[in-house]
Protein backbone atom coordinates (compact mmCIF):
# COMPACT_ATOMS: atom_id res chain seq x y z
CA UNK A 1 0.00 0.00 0.00
CA UNK A 2 2.81 2.22 0.67
CA UNK A 3 4.32 1.91 -2.23
CA UNK A 4 1.04 2.73 -4.32
CA UNK A 5 1.16 5.79 -2.11
CA UNK A 6 4.94 6.29 -3.06
CA UNK A 7 3.91 5.96 -6.74
CA UNK A 8 1.69 8.54 -6.52
CA UNK A 9 2.95 11.03 -4.65
CA UNK A 10 5.97 10.93 -7.34
CA UNK A 11 3.78 11.20 -10.00
CA UNK A 12 1.94 14.55 -8.76
CA UNK A 13 5.70 16.03 -8.04
CA UNK A 14 6.76 14.86 -11.90
CA UNK A 15 3.81 16.39 -13.07
CA UNK A 16 4.17 19.73 -11.23
CA UNK A 17 7.92 19.81 -12.12
CA UNK A 18 7.06 19.28 -15.80
CA UNK A 19 4.22 22.20 -15.79
CA UNK A 20 6.92 24.48 -14.34
CA UNK A 21 10.12 23.48 -16.38
CA UNK A 22 7.82 23.93 -19.65
CA UNK A 23 6.77 27.28 -18.43
CA UNK A 24 9.83 28.75 -17.35
CA UNK A 25 12.70 26.63 -18.50
CA UNK A 26 12.15 25.55 -22.08
CA UNK A 27 12.47 28.00 -25.02
CA UNK A 28 11.78 26.21 -28.14
CA UNK A 29 9.23 28.07 -30.25
CA UNK A 30 6.76 25.44 -31.05
CA UNK A 31 6.36 24.32 -27.69
CA UNK A 32 5.51 27.86 -26.84
CA UNK A 33 2.86 28.32 -29.93
CA UNK A 34 0.33 26.33 -27.95
CA UNK A 35 -1.15 26.57 -24.79
CA UNK A 36 0.22 23.27 -23.31
CA UNK A 37 -0.92 21.97 -19.96
CA UNK A 38 0.45 18.61 -17.91
CA UNK A 39 -3.07 17.10 -17.61
CA UNK A 40 -1.85 13.27 -16.02
CA UNK A 41 1.23 11.36 -15.34
CA UNK A 42 1.33 7.67 -15.41
CA UNK A 43 4.29 6.52 -13.63
CA UNK A 44 5.32 2.26 -13.49
CA UNK A 45 5.94 0.48 -10.22
CA UNK A 46 9.27 0.89 -10.19
CA UNK A 47 9.36 4.70 -11.09
CA UNK A 48 11.36 3.72 -13.99
CA UNK A 49 8.98 4.72 -17.03
CA UNK A 50 6.54 7.69 -16.74
CA UNK A 51 3.94 8.42 -19.43
CA UNK A 52 3.07 12.49 -19.58
CA UNK A 53 -0.38 13.01 -20.76
CA UNK A 54 -0.44 17.05 -21.90
CA UNK A 55 -3.36 18.85 -23.28
CA UNK A 56 -2.64 21.42 -26.14
CA UNK A 57 -5.16 24.21 -26.90
CA UNK A 58 -5.25 25.28 -30.84
CA UNK A 59 -5.60 25.26 -34.34
CA UNK A 60 -4.58 21.45 -35.36
CA UNK A 61 -1.17 22.45 -37.03
CA UNK A 62 -0.12 24.21 -33.81
CA UNK A 63 -0.70 20.84 -31.82
CA UNK A 64 0.90 18.84 -33.83
CA UNK A 65 4.11 21.83 -34.12
CA UNK A 66 3.98 21.88 -30.35
CA UNK A 67 3.92 18.22 -29.78
CA UNK A 68 6.60 17.79 -32.31
CA UNK A 69 8.32 20.73 -29.93
CA UNK A 70 7.82 18.70 -27.05
CA UNK A 71 9.38 15.46 -28.22
CA UNK A 72 12.15 17.11 -29.53
CA UNK A 73 12.78 18.58 -25.73
CA UNK A 74 12.33 15.57 -23.78
CA UNK A 75 16.08 14.93 -23.05
CA UNK A 76 16.18 18.48 -21.75
CA UNK A 77 12.62 18.05 -19.88
CA UNK A 78 14.45 15.01 -18.09
CA UNK A 79 17.33 16.50 -17.01
CA UNK A 80 15.86 19.60 -15.66
CA UNK A 81 13.61 16.83 -13.81
CA UNK A 82 16.64 15.28 -12.73
CA UNK A 83 18.02 18.37 -11.17
CA UNK A 84 14.98 19.55 -9.26
CA UNK A 85 13.96 16.14 -7.96
CA UNK A 86 16.07 13.98 -6.08
CA UNK A 87 15.22 10.10 -7.38
CA UNK A 88 18.22 7.80 -7.51
CA UNK A 89 16.91 7.27 -11.33
CA UNK A 90 15.21 9.92 -12.98
CA UNK A 91 12.22 8.01 -15.10
CA UNK A 92 12.12 7.77 -18.77
CA UNK A 93 9.30 10.30 -20.36
CA UNK A 94 7.07 9.62 -22.98
CA UNK A 95 4.88 12.80 -24.10
CA UNK A 96 1.49 11.87 -25.34
CA UNK A 97 -1.35 14.19 -26.26
CA UNK A 98 -4.68 14.33 -23.61
CA UNK A 99 -7.10 14.78 -25.77
CA UNK A 100 -10.25 14.65 -23.06
CA UNK A 101 -10.74 17.87 -23.15
CA UNK A 102 -11.87 18.18 -26.44
CA UNK A 103 -13.65 15.46 -26.13
CA UNK A 104 -15.74 16.40 -23.02
CA UNK A 105 -16.80 19.33 -25.15
CA UNK A 106 -17.95 18.36 -28.18
CA UNK A 107 -20.11 15.66 -25.24
CA UNK A 108 -21.76 18.56 -23.47
CA UNK A 109 -22.36 19.96 -27.54
CA UNK A 110 -24.20 17.46 -28.12
CA UNK A 111 -25.91 17.45 -24.82
CA UNK A 112 -26.77 21.32 -25.29
CA UNK A 113 -28.00 20.78 -28.80
CA UNK A 114 -30.24 17.66 -27.73
CA UNK A 115 -31.28 19.97 -24.87
CA UNK A 116 -32.30 22.56 -27.48
CA UNK A 117 -33.94 20.37 -29.43
CA UNK A 118 -36.05 18.83 -26.78
CA UNK A 119 -37.12 22.15 -25.27
CA UNK A 120 -38.47 23.35 -28.77
CA UNK A 121 -40.39 19.57 -29.14
CA UNK A 122 -42.15 20.77 -25.36
CA UNK A 123 -42.83 24.09 -26.94
CA UNK A 124 -44.44 23.48 -29.82
CA UNK A 125 -46.62 20.97 -27.74
CA UNK A 126 -47.90 23.61 -25.56
CA UNK A 127 -49.28 25.80 -28.06
CA UNK A 128 -51.39 23.07 -29.75
CA UNK A 129 -54.87 24.08 -28.01
CA UNK A 130 -56.87 21.18 -26.11
CA UNK A 131 -59.35 19.94 -28.58
CA UNK A 132 -62.58 21.06 -26.97
CA UNK A 133 -66.12 19.20 -26.54
CA UNK A 134 -68.56 22.49 -25.91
Amino acid sequence: MSNSRRVSRVAAQIKREISQIILHEIKDERVLSGMVTVTDVDISGDLQHAKVFVSIYGAKDVKASSMAGIKSVTPEIRNHLAHRMRLRRTPELVFMEDNSLEKTTHVLTLLNHLNLQRQNQLDDCSSVQPYSLD
